[in-house]
Parts: structure tokens; C-alpha cells; sequence
């Protein structure tokens, strides 16, 4: 069966080109997928790659396709123009062993014979615990309409496919060691008509229920976590008008992973907060290994980054000044980091009862409203947005500060500039459900409805740079 395969894609390998061209609009859409989704300075590898159109059209320097047709290896040899490295080889049984950044299986699983072989050898040969698989498969529906395709000469002439539903597909990932990180649909219409094409497959196809009628779907994996890693730790803690809160943060806060230093951050406090975190600093100097400073700009966010940037450990941290996420429960952030069972750790208020006064029942509304749509527009389920307690790796944290431009500086409390830098390096978002506690010092530096505009305008932003594009 597998002979027939590699015959079947040898034979219409002369005119893969012709195919290509006759669908830009199709690939297009691919590739500008692939460039948001798969980050530039990375090593990527696809296979299935056929003459290669896709992969060489990405911007990285470090690009490999692999195909088992002959045929369509030389012709990727012959015509593309980038320093693409062209391989034949099968994918279900792999020789080739590099590690790569991103994997990608694009249209390619349905042919296959043994799905689950392949996927497991992608992973033992190809996969570092970082790797991410980007894996694209068409929609069961458009299956008479495909094969229609196919006898009209409109689109490459293909074998008999599996078609693969969404649970196949998780299946399939779960049996090979994968886990998935986010999925979704794209193009309800796979053909160019000025304007309908735009409203069908950058807005529709977006919206819930209009989605199941996209001719593809992807999904983005991991591998699963293995063995526990031991980290050092760089807690952040960023301190406005919180002197009562100092001293109370340095005596709850537990030691855990294989070493720690509290970065207290100060920002144009109005009340002795500088004055107390000095002292503090003297006093438990021979405790903690202790960083203090003030930031340059105004706002949490900016204090954040100012602490991030000086952080040396290997885990990053914010445990907010008011001590609201009582510092005892830091450990369950870290240990989600530890095992692999995340990559972004996202701490959520809104599982177990609050004190009295931690949270007004109309901010409580707004925060579960801004975490359902959050979910939809990251793809991935995030239940609070607004915890000031958020865990990743320094290494992350880098790649989501390079790319900062992308979404822009309008974010002040830096939470959803990490989230949104998350979704965009296709990292595994967890929630940690906390115990949410009221100010025991000071007011919150929250203004309700001024805050709750900029969070709408960041919403705005998110679903263009992220949903609707």
C-alpha cells in the first residue's frame, strides 16, 4: 500500500507546480498561518513537503523538507531557490534524527498509513521536550467536494484519505506521546473573490458554530512532560503604596527549587514603601538573596519588566505587593513548571470562595466575562486574566520580549502582554487555582472604569492580531 502511495505522488509530481499555482489563494493563507504561528529564529522541519512551495516560502535561515516521493524531492531540488535542505525520507519509519524547534505535517497525516507509527517516530527522532507540531487535516464535510476537485483537475489528484475528526486527531497525539497546546479552523472558502473571501475566512470563519464549516483544521502539540526538572527561581514582587506589605512578604514567602532571590520593585509609591524595602533589605539581606530598585516608568507592567530584566534565575515569578495570592501558595506554580504539566502558569481567583472583601461582585462579573473571552480568542482555556501571579521561564519570557512589537505597549499591568506573548510562542497555558484573600494594607491601585476601557481596547487588539487575521 505504501508503494502505491510513493507511485501514486511520483507520477503527479510534474505537475505539482501547475496545482500550486491554480490554489495560491489556499497556500497564501498557509503560509501567512505558518508566519504567525512558528517563531523566525527557529529550526523547522516539514514533512511531506512535495516540491517544497510551502517551507521555502518561511523566513527562517535553518529550513529541512522531507518527502519520500524521489520525484518530488528533485523537482524541490531543482526549483526553489532558498537554502531549503531537501531529504527523502519515511516519515512513518524515520532515519534522518535532527532536533528540531517546529515540526510540520501539513495535509500529510491523512495519506499516511499508519498515522500513529509516524507520529511516534516524529517524536522520538525529530522532538526535543520544546518541540512544537503544527499539523494541519481537512474537514470530513468537504470530503465530496474535494473529490469532486480531484476529477475536475482543480487540485492535486490525491490517494484515498483517512479523514480524521478532532478526536482522531487528540487520539492519535495522546497514543504518540503528544499533547495538544491550541487548534482551530481555517477558510470556510479556499478560492480568491474580491471581498467575500476576506468576510468568509477572516470573520466568519472565526465566529462559534460558522468554524465547523472550514476546509481545514489544525492543531498545535507538545510532547509530554517526562521527567521533573529543579529550577532556580526569581520571585518578582512589585511594590506601590504596599510598606505594610513588605516585611509580611519576606516572612510567608517559602523557599522551594534549587535557589531563589526576591526582586522587590518599587514605583512611585506616595507613602514610606521605598524607605521600608531598604530596611527590610538590611535586615534579611543574610536570609534572602534580595535585589531592590525602583522603576524607571509608571505602571506594573513596566515594574514587572523592570524586575524580569534583572532577574538571573531560571523561573520567573510576580507575586503582587498586596499580598493578596498569599505567598504560600507560589510552590504549586513552581511545581506545574517542574514536572511539564505547563509551560505559562496563570494563577485563577475565581474557583475557590474569596474572603468578604477580596473582590466586588461587579469586578468578579467582569474578570469571568474577560476570561471567557480571552479563551476564545487565545485558544487556549484561561479562566482569570487578571491574577497578578504568572510563572514561566526566563528563556520564554526572552522570545515573548523580543517579540513584544507584534501587540504593542498598551498593556500597563503586563498581564495580558505575557498572555498574548504566551498564545504567540504556542506555549501551554495552565491555570493554578488560588485562594484569593482582601488587602490587610493600603487600596487597590485598580481604577475600575478607566481600566475596564483599556482591558475592552486590548481585547480589541487581541482578536486583530491574533483571531481575525
Amino acid at each position: 500500500m505504501k508503494t502505491d502511495i510513493r507511485q501514486h505522488f511520483d507520477a503527479i509530481a510534474p505537475k505539482r507546480e501547475s496545482f500550486v499555482r491554480r490554489n495560491h489563494y489556499y497556500y497564501d493563507d498557509l503560509i501567512r498561518f505558518l508566519k504567525h504561528v512558528v517563531s523566525v529564529e527557529t529550526r523547522v522541519v516539514e514533512l511531506g513537503c512535495g516540491i517544497g512551495n510551502v517551507i521555502d516560502a518561511l523566513p527562517n535561515r535553518d529550513k529541512t523538507g522531507i518527502d519520500f516521493s524521489e520525484k518530488m524531492i528533485e523537482l524541490a531540488q531543482q526549483c526553489r531557490r532558498s537554502e531549503t535542505r531537501y531529504l527523502i525520507d519515511d516519515i512513518e519509519d524515520l532515519e534522518h534524527n535532527e532536533r528540531y524547534d517546529y515540526v510540520l505535517m501539513l495535509d500529510t497525516a491523512s495519506v499516511l498509513v499508519d498515522i500513529q507509527q509516524a507520529l511516534t517516530s516524529v517524536r522520538e527522532k525529530l522532538c526535543t521536550d520544546r518541540t512544537r507540531l503544527v499539523l494541519t487535516y481537512y474537514n470530513v464535510l468537504w470530503e465530496p467536494l474535494l473529490r469532486i476537485g480531484d476529477l475536475l483537475g482543480i487540485k492535486t489528484p490525491m490517494p484515498r484519505l483517512s479523514w480524521l475528526s478532532r478526536a482522531d486527531v487528540r487520539g492519535l497525539l495522546e497514543l504518540a506521546g503528544f499533547e495538544v497546546v491550541s487548534e482551530g479552523e481555517r477558510l470556510i472558502l479556499p478560492r480568491f473573490f474580491p471581498l467575500l473571501s476576506w468576510l468568509l475566512n477572516t470573520i466568519i470563519a472565526k465566529l462559534p458554530g460558522f468554524r465547523r464549516l472550514c476546509l481545514t483544521s489544525y492543531v498545535i502539540a507538545r510532547p509530554r512532560a517526562s521527567d521533573p526538572t529543579e529550577f532556580s527561581v526569581s520571585i518578582v514582587i512589585p511594590i506601590r503604596n504596599e510598606a505594610g506589605n513588605v516585611e509580611r512578604a519576606l516572612q510567608s514567602t517559602p523557599h522551594f527549587g534549587t535557589s531563589q532571590e526576591l526582586i522587590f520593585v518599587e514605583g512611585n509609591s506616595t507613602d514610606d514603601s521605598w524607605d521600608v524595602i531598604q530596611r527590610m533589605y538590611e535586615s534579611y539581606k543574610s536570609e534572602w538573596d534580595i535585589k531592590i530598585m525602583q522603576q524607571p516608568g509608571s505602571g506594573k507592567g513596566d515594574a514587572v519588566r523592570t524586575g524580569f530584566a534583572a532577574a538571573t534565575k531560571e523561573v520567573l515569578m510576580i507575586l503582587d505587593g498586596d499580598l493578596t495570592v498569599d505567598p504560600s501558595e507560589l510552590p504549586k506554580f513552581y511545581e506545574v513548571l517542574a514536572t511539564g504539566a505547563g509551560e505559562f502558569v496563570n494563577g485563577s481567583r475565581l474557583v475557590y470562595p474569596m474572603e468578604k472583601e477580596a473582590m466586588q461582585l461587579l469586578n468578579m462579573g467582569a474578570n469571568k466575562c474577560f476570561g471567557t473571552l480571552f479563551s476564545w480568542l487565545l485558544g487556549q482555556p484561561v479562566k482569570d486574566t487578571l491574577c497578578g501571579t504568572k510563572v514561566l521561564r526566563k528563556s520564554d519570557y526572552e522570545k515573548i520580549a523580543a517579540n513584544r512589537h507584534h501587540f504593542g505597549s498598551l498593556d500597563p499591568f503586563g498581564d495580558f502582554d505575557l498572555l498574548f506573548g504566551a498564545a504567540k510562542q504556542n506555549l501551554r497555558i495552565v491555570d493554578v487555582p488560588i485562594r484569593y484573600k482582601q488587602r490587610t494594607y493600603g487600596s487597590t491601585n485598580i481604577s475600575r472604569w478607566r481600566h475596564g476601557w483599556l482591558l475592552l481596547r486590548m481585547c480589541v487588539l487581541a482578536a486583530r492580531k491574533i483571531k481575525f487575521r
